[in-house]
């Protein structure tokens, strides 16, 4: 069996919770910093063997704090990335439905034709989180691998993971400083934790 620990980075200074950033490079606030110390501690007795996460600072910094007690190197992976949002980089769901109205109402009916102009597709999404899923293939099975990375990608990668419709991809909820786990058997792939925000201190979550 080997085992995936997928963590969502911390809180951004630029409000995560409310904005699309996507690519966009933002920072991690004191809050975020705070959550992802709290990962590291909660995380101190996993013997993890790799360590992977998106190359966007709010993604590798989380990692680089977790990692502080296990002297591993990131290994930087862009096809971690969030979802390009192009022209609606940095706007908040509101912002989008009054400016890009049409682009709104095809963001919330999940349509799988989905493309933001100037940014990503859902299928460009999809098939570079599918390069990096390929990656996996080749670890052992004793080895536990941290990946830290954006909603958007982790959410994918779930789905490809556990041959879930990747259309459901959106019906997976993972908050900011969460852990998920999963674990691959030569005949399944488990579940075994989802957006499990309990080393959090209630005013982060």
């Amino acid at each position: 069996m080997s085992r995936l620990l997928l963590v969502r980075h911390g809180d951004t200074a630029s409000n995560s919770r409310e904005r699309y950033w996507g690519h966009s490079d933002v920072k991690l606030s004191r809050a975020g910093l705070g959550q992802a110390e709290k990962l590291r501690d909660r995380l101190t007795s996993e013997k993890i063997n790799v360590i992977y996460a998106s190359d966007l600072e709010r993604s590798w910094l989380t990692a680089q704090i977790i990692a502080q007690k296990h002297q591993l190197d990131i290994n930087i992976c862009p096809e971690l990335r969030e979802f390009n949002f192009g022209v609606v980089e940095g706007l908040t769901f509101d912002e989008i439905s009054r400016l890009h109205p049409e682009l709104a109402e095809f963001w919330a009916s999940q349509n799988p034709k989905l493309k933001f102009p100037g940014g990503e597709s859902l299928g460009d999404l999809r098939r570079r989180v599918n390069r990096f899923r390929q990656r996996l293939e080749k670890h052992t099975p004793e080895e536990t691998v941290l990946i830290v990375a954006h909603a958007g990608a982790l959410r994918i990668l779930l789905c490809q993971l556990l041959g879930i419709g990747q259309h459901h991809w959106r019906q997976l909820r993972l908050n900011l400083a969460s852990l998920s786990i999963v674990e691959i058997y030569p005949e399944r792939t488990v579940l075994g934790l989802l957006n499990d925000v309990s080393h959090l201190d209630s005013e982060l979550q």
